[in-house]
C-alpha cells in the first residue's frame, strides 16, 4: 500500500475524482455512497464553482472523510486545502508551484502532480511530489490533456520514479487489471463512478476488483 510521509494517508487502490462541474448531486450526497462503498481515498474537483462553493463543499468532506479514515485531497486550491487541514492538493501543470504549495501546506501534506509526460513525471519527483498522476490513459470526456498515453506510459514512468503513480483518464472496470499489471498504484476514476445511477454500487465493484488484484500480485 503506497503512502505518503504521514504514514496515515491511504495512496493506493481506487480514487474517485468528485467533479462537481456541471453534476446535480451535492458532494454530501455522493461521499456517503463512497464511503459505504468503502473508497479510501477521493479528491474533490469542480472547475465551475467558485472559489467560496469549493471551500464550503470541502470543509463538509472534511469532516466526513476525517470521521471515516479516508484520505481527501482538494484539486488546485492550497490555500482551501489548508483552511480545512485536508490531507493534501492536486495541482496542475499550470497551478501554483509545488515549493509554493509546500510552503502553504507545510511538510505532512500531500502534494500531487498532474502529468502527461516522463519528463513531468520525473520533474514532479525531483521537486518533492508525494505521488503524481499521470494520464490521460484512455479517451476521456473529463480529462483534456493530450492524446491518450495507453498503459504501456506506466510501465515506462514507472522505470524512472519510485513515488506512487495514479493512472486517469478513461478508466473502467475493464482496463483495471492492465493498468495494476503495468504498475500503477492507484487508479483515478471519475465519469465510471460518479455518472452512474448507483454509485455505491459503481464504486463497490471498482475496490472489490482492485483488492483482488493487488491480493493477488
Amino acid at each position: 500500500m503506497p503512502q505518503a510521509n504521514n504514514s496515515k494517508l491511504y495512496l493506493g487502490g481506487i480514487c474517485v475524482l468528485m467533479d462537481c462541474s456541471g453534476r446535480a448531486r451535492p458532494p454530501f450526497d455522493s461521499i456517503i455512497d463512497l464511503i459505504g462503498a468503502g473508497v479510501k481515498w477521493v479528491q474533490l474537483r469542480d472547475k465551475e464553482a467558485t472559489r467560496l462553493a469549493v471551500y464550503k463543499a470541502a470543509r463538509l468532506l472534511k469532516e466526513l472523510t476525517k470521521a471515516n479514515g479516508l484520505t481527501l485531497i482538494i484539486n488546485d486550491y492550497a490555500d482551501i486545502a489548508a483552511a480545512i487541514d485536508a490531507d493534501g492538493v492536486h495541482l496542475g501543470q499550470d497551478d501554483l508551484p509545488l515549493s509554493e504549495a509546500r510552503k502553504i501546506l507545510g511538510a505532512d501534506k500531500l502534494i500531487g502532480i498532474s502529468t502527461h509526460n516522463l519528463e513531468q513525471a520525473v520533474k514532479a519527483q525531483e521537486d518533492g511530489a508525494d505521488y503524481i498522476g499521470f494520464g490521460p490513459i484512455y479517451a476521456t470526456s473529463t480529462k483534456k490533456a493530450g492524446p491518450p498515453k495507453g498503459p504501456q506510459s506506466i510501465k515506462e514512468i514507472r522505470n524512472h520514479i519510485h513515488i506512487p503513480i495514479a493512472a486517469i483518464g478513461g478508466i473502467n472496470e475493464e482496463n483495471v487489471a492492465e493498468l495494476i499489471e503495468a504498475g500503477a498504484d492507484a487508479l483515478a476514476v471519475a465519469s465510471a463512478v460518479m455518472d452512474a445511477e448507483d454509485i455505491s454500487k459503481a464504486a463497490d465493484a471498482f475496490v472489490t476488483f482492485v483488492t483482488r488484484l493487488k491480493t493477488s500480485q
